[in-house]
């Protein structure tokens, strides 16, 4: 198979495809992206893109029908949303799966006492403990294959019942690709569709660090409305719309999509252009979006305690720690990235901001240090409001977003 790569002179713009945004995702670059595929374009000699922190694959939306993408990020939520940019799919008889999920969500159903549903109360107080009792199925011993929402969810970010729906979608879609009715591609869009219904069904903010407690009335009637929404039509609803879109605008470009830490990914490119937007702050992404990769790993973790007891956010034990976002390791990290990029013979387009755990300054010292003489190395900023996808007032900050650039000589 011939590699269609694009034929980009350095400096000139390069045309981005529209595409459907999945999830509701932090420092997401879908508002900048054609600062990001013009910083790409100025540094482009051929060869494949490497986005080497996917995230939620924006760079792979974009462009997977410009070059030949290599997606990767350590979390594996992120090469399912990547696919849906990247894969040609099949087609998905949607009816049958819908009746599938149906039944296996009438089983579940038949376990959530009825007194955990969210219909005919009057009171704050009665709401709370209609919360409460949806929480203490995290006690209960199920039975049946597939109850890890149910059990470990229930009564945070959604209800028993939205949890029940969770898991049963679950068990259709893999029920499809164990049986081979679905290939790799059909069981990465009709994941990536479910998890846009758990964002949009969320009583959070669009994030999985903490669920919000019902401690006044104006709170209680926000929670209720997430609590009233039916994410089974939010999922068949996305599911056909990323279907068509999939079907109109998918491009084989031979792309490859993994999940490796970045130091390991680079020891497999070879004289391509890097693209680079590591974590900003102290923050973890695995703290965010936890709930997404036990999703796609469903592997029922051992949840993290803190003095004996599971800790609010419900995180996984065992969640990734970039260091990135560890201020001891950050230019370590950056040495390893830069180096990394030099013995893979490739450019680099680097994403970060004027809110970084490392200052400008040491960016350019450390990528100066690293690519040396080789290199062209320059820098090019925009303004940018960063969604904080907080409840508020300080929703949006005000970033200088920035793009460290270097072009091999």
């Amino acid at each position: 198979m011939t590699i269609a790569t694009a034929s980009i002179h350095p400096d000139q713009e390069c045309l981005t495809r529209q595409f459907p945004q999945q999830i509701k995702y932090m420092g997401s670059k879908a508002k900048i992206i054609d600062f990001v595929a013009d910083s790409i374009a100025s540094v482009y000699q051929g060869g494949a893109v490497c986005d080497l922190f996917s995230g939620s694959a924006s760079l792979s939306g974009a462009l997977g029908a410009t070059y030949p993408i290599v997606s990767n990020d350590i979390q594996h939520y992120s090469a399912i949303l990547a696919s849906v940019y990247l894969r040609e799919i099949g087609s998905i008889d949607i009816d049958d799966l819908q009746r599938d999920a149906f039944v296996n969500q009438r089983k579940a159903q038949n376990l959530i006492p009825v007194e955990l549903q969210y219909a005919g109360f009057g009171t704050l107080e009665e709401f709370q403990e209609i919360e409460k009792l949806n929480q203490t199925l995290i006690h209960e011993n199920f039975r049946h294959r597939y109850h890890l929402f149910l059990k470990n969810y229930s009564g945070t970010w959604w209800s028993a019942e939205q949890c029940s729906w969770i898991d049963a979608i679950k068990q259709a879609i893999d029920k499809r690709r164990k049986s081979g009715a679905w290939g790799d591609a059909e069981y990465a869009l009709a994941m990536a569709s479910l998890m846009h219904a758990m964002a949009y069904s969320s009583q959070g903010t669009g994030h999985y660090a903490q669920y919000r407690d019902a401690k006044t009335e104006a709170s209680m009637r926000d929670i209720n409305i997430y609590r009233q929404k039916r994410l089974q039509d939010l999922f068949f609803r996305k599911l056909n719309q990323m279907q068509i879109w999939v079907q109109e605008n998918v491009v084989d470009l031979n792309h490859s999509i993994v999940t490796k830490d970045y130091q390991d990914c680079l020891k497999g490119i070879d004289a391509g252009t890097v693209y680079a937007d590591p974590p900003y702050a102290f923050v973890h992404y695995s703290r965010f979006y936890h709930a997404m990769e036990t999703l796609c790993l469903y592997d029922y973790p051992e949840l993290q305690e803190k003095g004996g007891s599971i800790v609010k956010g419900r995180y996984r034990g065992d969640r990734h720690q970039s260091p990135f976002c560890i201020r001891t390791q950050v230019d370590e990290a950056f040495r390893s990235l830069f180096n990394g990029v030099l013995q893979s013979n490739s450019c680099l387009a680097l994403s970060y901001s004027n809110t970084a755990m490392i200052t400008l300054e040491k960016l350019i010292f450390l990528a100066e240090e690293c690519l040396g003489a080789k290199y062209k190395i320059w820098v090019e900023d925009q303004d940018h409001k960063h969604m904080t996808m907080g409840r508020s007032n300080d929703r949006d900050r005000d970033v200088k977003e920035i793009m460290l650039l270097a072009r091999k000589k």
